[in-house]
């Protein structure tokens, strides 16, 4: 198992802005509309944080999150509704998931903005666990709940705080839940 520090983590999301950045600065003037991906968005993300909607912390960690906003949209309450997919892997060898998104996003004058969605995410942790570093989800897919406040570094270039929460709604017998919370850059094509 490779396990990242936070520095390389951070060194190479960097890099892949910049390379984002320079690969389309010809194209500029270019509408986003033809292609699939509206936006890429890369981050690093606390693994598993106590005292939100979950309550505890069991599991450790840090959470590499990489996530693809499709260019389909519907114009509702003055935001954007998007499809999404994404996912993030633990560095510590605990809880992994991937989900499927719907997406709102509101966009302010003043280049901060708002994502808020729900969807469902599939993981490869634990569904009954008896290991107390371990957390009991109870169903292989859960619901997965995003909120991110972000602010338009540039036209294309996106900083955000950004935290998830993932669990099955009391469907399953157990549901320990499980949130993440961290920062994201994000491109838009």
């Amino acid at each position: 198992m490779v396990i990242l520090s936070v520095r390389q983590v951070l060194i190479v999301l960097i890099l892949s802005i910049s390379v984002m950045q320079a690969s389309h600065a010809a194209d500029n003037e270019r509408q986003s509309a033809t292609g699939l991906i509206h936006q890429l968005k890369f981050g690093v993300l606390a693994h598993d944080v106590g005292d939100l909607w979950s309550g505890f912390h069991r599991e450790n960690g840090v959470d590499l999150n990489i996530e693809l906003v499709l260019v389909p949209s519907l114009d509702v309450l003055g935001g954007k509704l998007r499809p999404a997919l994404g996912g993030s892997i633990n560095t510590n060898g605990d809880t992994s998931k991937g989900y499927f998104d719907i997406l709102w996003q509101y966009n302010f004058s003043s280049g901060i903005f708002v994502v808020t969605g729900v969807g469902a995410a599939v993981h490869d942790g634990k569904l009954h666990s008896t290991d107390v570093g371990r957390k009991a989800l109870g169903s292989r897919v859960l619901f997965h709940i995003p909120l991110e406040v972000g602010y338009f570094l540039t036209s294309r270039t996106t900083f955000s705080v950004y935290f998830d929460h993932v669990s099955n709604a009391y469907t399953a017998s157990e549901n320990e839940g499980m949130d993440t919370l961290g920062a994201r850059l994000g491109y838009v094509f």
